[in-house]
């Protein structure tokens, strides 16, 4: 029975796909995407808001903010791990252009911009919960959740008010100083270099290719079992300790 397959990896397709199918149009992302882009980041006081001079071009701090906000929102906690998914998750390839940010100026953006990342963090939350988004919950981003009680919802006094503002406050001062920590530790090193892991790959598939010819000679020869350094030898009970590989008499 034939299976469905993929698209070849290294076959160049003659219409290619738009990232934005990627993404569909209910994804919370693009709540990020348009939320960031109505911020005024100058006014905000955000720093590489403005060329100011010649040189290689910054990022656009915009770009880095939406990048913190998803992380933000799926427990991203260090630079690191936001310039890893930069190369493998596709909602952050659509959010941010497949801009490839290095774990550096990732993280000297929130070090140069921390106070200004606090009120978007904060602005964004009380967005969320505004509009009803994320399901009526507001995702406090380390597990614990903000519920819109829908009984009770549009009845506020300045306790209640206070009391989310405050929560709100700590949970974005928990995931800005759990990134400063996580950006603190060394970085891992991967288990195996890429020259290891080709030789790796190798050894399986020319491991893969003796069990095939093995199996070939099985079934040309019509034996259920064979011996790789004696073809008369065969497998046989001992009857003391188990199978062992013996030479049956004529």
């Amino acid at each position: 029975m034939p299976y469905i397959t993929g698209i070849d990896r290294n076959q160049a397709q003659m219409f290619p796909e738009l990232l934005d199918e990627y993404v569909n149009e209910d994804n919370p992302v693009r709540v990020i995407d348009a939320f960031v882009k109505s911020l005024d980041m100058v006014k905000l006081g955000f720093t590489n808001s403005v060329n100011i001079g010649p040189g290689a071009p910054s990022y656009d701090p915009k770009d880095l903010m939406k990048l913190y906000l998803y992380g933000y929102g799926n427990g991203i906690r260090t630079s690191r791990k936001l310039e890893k998914a930069i190369y493998t998750n596709v909602e952050i390839m659509w959010l941010i252009q497949k801009l490839h940010p290095d774990f550096k100026t990732i993280a000297d953006f929130r070090r140069q911009n921390k106070l200004q990342m606090k009120k978007v963090f904060k602005e964004f939350n009380l967005l969320c919960r505004d509009w009803d988004l994320f399901g009526g919950e507001l995702v406090a981003k380390d597990g614990t959740k903000l519920r819109a009680d829908n009984s009770k919802r549009n009845n506020y006094n300045r306790k209640k008010i206070d009391r989310q503002l405050k929560y709100i406050d700590e949970k974005i001062n928990e995931y800005l100083n759990a990134l400063d920590d996580g950006d603190k530790e060394p970085e891992e090193k991967p288990k195996y270099t890429i020259a290891e892991m080709q030789k790796k790959i190798e050894e399986l598939n020319e491991r893969k290719s003796f069990y095939t010819d093995l199996e070939q000679q099985m079934e040309n020869s019509g034996v259920t079992e064979i011996s790789t350094t004696d073809p008369d030898a065969r497998l046989m009970d001992n009857k003391k300790n188990g199978l062992e590989v013996n030479y049956k008499g004529n």
